[in-house]
């Protein structure tokens, strides 16, 4: 038999690569930086860009290949990495094309991009086996990362190209603030769905419906709307709480003295965010645990019955 159970060990495991790679290519990264602002030399930016926005999202690859059980492969998750992220951004941005830019923009882009995700999920996941809430989140994580490597790279190359030239400074902060975020954004948004999906499945093995599905899509792309319009509601809520009125933004502006509250109200809501997201990511891969070892007890009892009177006249 050479389908591995849901235990077994995967034989492409290099425990420790992962962050192997995130302290390699952090100081390739910054290598290439000190050389760029050295020589002057423009034609490295693509090699800055390329590095700051993949090297996060590829080294969650790594760290689900170290843990993935299964029928999955490594060429799998590469392909999903790169295929998924692909597909991802260019199925986003054709349904965003003609959203309004209004407040509830980012909750529609929240809900757009969940969609695509997890349809793709399903296109990766199809044939994987065994299907549970854990693998679920390990592709999950997968595409997400996929996702948010090209998003990255997206904002960055938008962060470096002004009217001046090339900005070296807002390209490099763009980078590592989308560096530090993305395995708490894309990635855990698709996690989640990723783990009521897979674990939804009959017997491990087929996609079955369930009502938990749409309800972790919804909370995923609630989560994600809430966490792109985080700037916007920060900013909304420093005005309140300091009883300073709306017309003080001149031209769209935010008052210095509100600049520091509204900063400090975007990483706490960007924390409370992440903390419901984990939350829910653990609460749904607890429960699915329970109830899987729950079935072991079930099956294992109901294949070795025990009788501890006389057997049934059939059992003779």
């Amino acid at each position: 038999m050479t389908a591995m159970t849901d235990g077994a060990v995967h034989p492409h495991h290099r425990h420790g690569w992962w962050w192997k790679t995130l302290l390699a290519g952090f100081l390739l990264w910054a290598a290439t930086i000190v050389v760029t602002v050295v020589t002057s030399n423009t034609n490295l930016v693509p090699t800055i860009i390329l590095l700051g926005s993949f090297l996060v999202p590829f080294t969650v690859v790594l760290f689900v290949i170290e843990r993935v059980t299964g029928t999955v492969s490594t060429m799998q998750l590469v392909t999903a990495f790169f295929v998924g992220g692909i597909l991802g951004v260019l199925g986003a941005s054709l349904l965003e094309a003609d959203l309004r830019q209004d407040a509830f923009v980012f909750v529609l882009v929240g809900f757009v991009e969940e969609f695509v995700k997890a349809v793709l999920l399903l296109v990766v996941g199809w044939r994987v086996r065994p299907k549970s809430a854990r693998q679920g989140a390990l592709l999950g994580a997968t595409v997400g990362a996929g996702f948010a490597a090209f998003e990255s790279a997206g904002y960055a190359f938008n962060a470096a190209i002004t009217q001046r030239g090339i900005d070296l400074y807002s390209l490099l902060q763009t980078e590592v603030v989308r560096a530090v975020l993305s395995p708490v954004g894309h990635v855990l948004w698709t996690a989640i769905i990723g783990a009521v999906l897979f674990g939804a499945a009959r017997g491990g093995v087929r996609f079955r419906w369930s009502w938990w599905i749409p309800g972790a899509y919804v909370v995923a792309a609630v989560l994600h709307g809430l966490w792109d319009s985080n700037g916007t509601l920060s900013t909304l809520l420093a005005f309140v709480l300091t009883g300073t009125p709306l017309s003080a933004a001149a031209a769209g502006t935010v008052p210095p003295g509100l600049a520091g509250i509204a900063t400090t109200l975007y990483v706490v809501g960007l924390a409370v965010v992440t903390a419901i997201g984990v939350l829910v990511l653990v609460a749904v891969l607890l429960h699915h645990r329970r109830a899987e070892r729950a079935r072991g007890l079930v099956d294992r009892d109901a294949a070795v019955p025990v009788w501890t009177t006389t057997p049934p006249p059939h059992a003779l």
